[in-house]
């Protein structure tokens, strides 16, 4: 900070240095690189645009300008700088690292992963390199690596404060709560462990969270709050907050706690995604273009796969109950999930890049292209799961039920699970989540905005769905959680299979799995209860704009808008 004396001195000599020398590119690249340090972001930027109009263009230059643009939040910037540096260094471990950071921030998953897959052969990792790698890679849906990498950093004998808070991110993360407090009780004792600052009394409230001490964490995220100088991140520290005072049942209070959490989420939308931010509401524009009945009658279904060697599609309007269903499925030995993935709009970008006009002209598509889309689908696949002969797929992304078209032209024959919920308790629970997807972090600005949102989404559903006649089973959460044995034993009948005895622990299964990847993973490890049954009511005074949107599927589907009343009456 400015008020450091080094800092303040290192500064005037980078200064001079520039007047005496302006044409060395060395003393820019060390004024830019000091100035990044003071957090005067913009004045480094100008120096380091100095340092390359007098030539500097070294890995370790173009490393500094990535995280520079990290940290004015341009993740773009930083990802094409850094990719510059990976090209002309690509056996530097931290350049690699820092790219496939920017990458996962600004949502280019893929290339991420890709970047980090070959880890292993790299030399020279230091302990704290493979903790940060460990918690990266679980954050990319790479368990199994992930895993790899927290056993060879806490291999490390000595390890470093910044090392230990990278593993218990890394096992709260994976459900090990128990081992995360206890590593942050050997963090304690280390001398590095006060530089940590934020990011540890972070982890330390969200561990407190998960242990349900509630008022302590709501002491702590407070604490966070009104120590945050960046406006933008607030949001970080709101969020979780919320969920605490909802704990408590101090709702009026978490409610205005969550308007504060998504009012700081635009400013940091405004900082790192302004195009996005800009939009007043997010347009959904795959909801705009529907099947065409004459297209669908020339559909050939020759050569698709039957029932039992296509995925089991998992589609619904997110925070509808489907990690449970999941996990319910993942516990037979005849089905495999791959937690959430995009490979289905992976397809869909395929069959576009063919000139094909998605989804009004499917019937274009030749046998020949629609086995390479199905291939490629598949070739996606087996990076995250190997199928053993007889295993089926589970493709659990709810937001699937906008790609309705898309399952039933590559995989007619396709069981799909549709997921339901009531819809005040759907957009209450999406309202309370930190969603990192920009479009769907907009969607979520408010409860009105969420209801329209939610409404385009079934309307469309119904539209594609009465065309298309998937084979579909609707599956009530409240049902579920109400019975659990027979509704389990139900949706297997659907899928062809019987019961497994180990299905009716989800719990248990989702915990010895660790890592879940959607925002459930605290709630999918607790046996199946019904206490989110009826979430919403105590904020009933909050929906009066959203209930008009709402209304057409509280009808279709038999629930009330009334306190007390969430169970279905049809």
């Amino acid at each position: 900070m400015l008020n450091d004396p080094e800092d303040t001195d290192a500064l005037a000599r980078c200064q001079e240095l520039t007047r005496r020398q302006p044409g060395r590119s060395a003393h820019w690249v060390n004024l830019g690189t000091t100035l990044r340090r003071l957090h005067r972001y913009e004045e480094a930027l100008a120096a380091y645009i100095q340092a390359a109009a007098r030539g500097e263009a070294s890995p370790s230059f173009l490393y500094n300008v990535g995280l520079l643009h990290q940290d004015r939040g341009d993740y773009d910037s930083a990802r094409r700088v850094l990719a510059d540096a990976l090209q002309k260094a690509p056996e530097d471990f931290e350049i690699r690292r820092q790219y496939a950071q920017c990458c996962y921030e600004s949502l280019h998953i893929e290339a991420a992963t890709e970047a980090l897959a070959g880890w292993r052969q790299l030399e020279g990792i230091t302990g704290e390199q493979l903790a940060s790698l460990a918690l990266l890679l679980l954050n990319l849906g790479e368990a199994q690596a992930a895993t790899d990498a927290a056993a060879r950093a806490a291999a490390d004998p000595a390890p470093s404060a910044l090392t230990l808070l990278r593993l218990a991110q890394v096992q709260e993360r994976s459900n090990r709560v128990a081992e995360a407090r206890d590593t942050l009780r050997r963090l304690g004792d280390l001398p590095g462990a006060a530089a940590l600052g934020e990011d540890l009394r972070l982890l330390e409230a969200q561990i407190t969270l998960r242990e349900r001490r509630h008022e302590q964490a709501i002491g702590q995220f407070q604490a966070l709050v009104a120590g945050c100088t960046e406006p933008d991140r607030r949001h970080l520290y709101l969020f979780p907050l919320a969920k605490a005072l909802d704990a408590v049942r101090r709702h009026a209070e978490a409610w205005q706690c969550l308007a504060d959490a998504h009012q700081a989420q635009l400013l940091h939308l405004a900082r790192t995604n302004p195009e996005s931010a800009g939009m007043r509401e997010p347009p959904l524009l795959i909801t705009r273009h529907g099947c065409d009945s004459a297209d669908i009658a020339r559909w050939d279904e020759t050569g698709a796969p039957p029932a039992g060697e296509s995925p089991v599609f998992i589609v619904a309007f997110p925070r509808s109950g489907t990690t449970l269903l999941e996990q319910m499925l993942d516990a037979h030995p005849a089905l495999v999930t791959m937690d959430e993935q995009p490979f289905l709009q992976q397809a869909i970008d395929r069959i576009t890049d063919l000139g094909i006009d998605y989804p009004a002209a499917l019937a274009a598509l030749t046998g020949e292209q629609l086995a390479g889309i199905r291939e490629h689908y598949w070739s996606l696949t087996r990076r995250k799961v190997r199928l053993a002969p007889g295993q089926r797929l589970i493709d659990k992304n709810p937001l699937n039920l906008l790609r309705l078209p898309a399952i039933r032209r590559l995989f007619p024959h396709a069981r799909i699970l549709l997921a339901i919920r009531h819809p005040c308790d759907v957009v209450l629970s999406c309202y309370m989540q930190h969603f990192r997807s920009p479009e769907f972090a907009l969607l979520c600005r408010d409860l009105p905005t969420l209801a329209r949102g939610y409404r385009r989404c079934f309307d469309f559903w119904y539209a594609q769905a009465s065309l298309l006649q998937p084979a579909v089973r609707e599956i009530r959460y409240e049902s579920l959680v109400g019975d659990f044995p027979a509704q389990a034993s139900d949706i297997m009948a659907f899928l062809g299979l019987d019961l497994d005895p180990a299905q009716l622990e989800p719990a248990a299964h989702a915990l010895a799995r660790g890592f879940i990847s959607t925002p459930s993973y605290a709630q999918v490890i607790e046996p199946v209860h019904r206490r989110a049954v009826g979430r919403w009511s105590p904020y009933l005074a909050y929906f009066s704009e959203a209930l008009g949107p709402l209304q057409p599927y509280l009808d279709r589907w038999g629930y009330r808008a009334e306190p007390g009343s969430e169970e279905q009456v049809g």
